[in-house]
């Protein structure tokens, strides 16, 4: 299934993807499903000729931001609420896990919004699909609350599994880091 972007000409698909795009990460509130990067796709699957979307099917294809990941439920919930709300007669969610995630994914907004938020976004680029160059180095987090580089990671996994957790050494603020994935 090819996914659908705004840049797309095909009225219908352009205003279901609206609609999906109005979704919020549950772990994440300020970041929407397209911000994060996990919204796939999304493709009208059946309408009707009427103006609107009433009698009018789409499936959106989402991929979780790792395999496990317990947001993936409230997400297809909330896609099909904001669907139905939206007068749409039907909507399939497909979660698919290849090609994986990676925070390459993610809007530059959607990583402007985490620091705002107070969550470090990622840094540099995951290189998916391996890595042929020179070993990747560690670099500083930059501490959203004080911009200060003199932070420390106090353990690897946050409040959840793809954040780890920070302090700054200059303001004592713990932060979490959103990992680069």
């Amino acid at each position: 299934m090819a996914s659908v972007s705004p840049s797309r000409t095909n009225t219908a698909e352009q205003q279901a993807w609206a609609v999906a795009s109005t979704v919020c990460d549950p772990e994440i509130p300020v970041l929407t499903i397209e911000d994060l990067g996990i919204l796939r796709g999304v493709r009208v699957v059946e309408e009707t000729h009427d103006a609107g979307p009433a009698g009018t099917a789409v499936e959106v294809t989402i991929t979780p931001t790792y395999s496990g990941c317990p947001a993936m439920d409230a997400i297809g919930d909330d896609l099909r609420a904001a669907f139905r709300n939206a007068g749409y007669a039907a909507v399939e969610v497909n979660l698919v896990l290849s090609p994986a995630w990676t925070t390459d994914w993610m809007t530059e907004s959607g990583k402007a919004k985490l620091d705002e938020y107070g969550i470090a976004p990622p840094s540099g680029r995951a290189a998916a699909g391996g890595h042929s160059g020179p070993v990747r180095l560690n670099l500083a987090v930059k501490c959203p609350q004080c911009s200060s580089l003199n932070t420390k990671e106090l353990t690897r996994f946050g409040s959840t599994s793809c954040k780890a957790l920070f302090v700054c050494q200059d303001c004592k603020e713990p932060f979490d880091y959103f990992k680069v994935l």
